[in-house]
């Protein structure tokens, strides 16, 4: 199986307008840097935690999805949604919402991130 997280980060009001603000967000150096410290923290824990939520969701729907969260100063995680809440998708969301990630960039506060989920076999 091959999973592709691709990471970014959103801040707006409605779901859609989260992702776009998170694609913005991704294109400056400090965007680039949270990323890959965000990376390096979770990138394991997240295929980790797909699987498990692929295998206890059996037969799963292994569509794509998209998680937006909101991180405070301290790195814990807020308003965690996914699109579309398929189950695989909401019992991962309910893992990460569980997560400390590294701590984000000074401004915005909260700092909203976006992952874009893709599955394959």
């Amino acid at each position: 199986m091959f999973l592709a997280l691709i990471f970014a980060f959103a801040g707006a009001d409605g779901f859609d307008a989260r992702v776009q603000a998170a694609k913005a967000l991704e294109t400056n150096a400090e965007g680039k840097a949270f990323q890959a410290k965000l990376w390096d923290k979770i990138g394991n824990p997240s295929t980790d935690a797909l699987k498990g939520c692929i295998k206890s969701n059996a037969p799963a729907d292994t569509q794509a999805f998209t998680l937006a969260a909101a991180v405070d100063a301290e790195g814990q995680t807020s308003h965690v949604v996914v699109q579309p809440a398929t189950p695989v998708a909401t019992c991962f969301a309910g893992q990460f919402s569980t997560w400390s990630l590294p701590a984000p960039p000074k401004t915005p506060r909260p700092y909203p991130i976006e992952i874009d989920i893709t599955m394959t076999e």
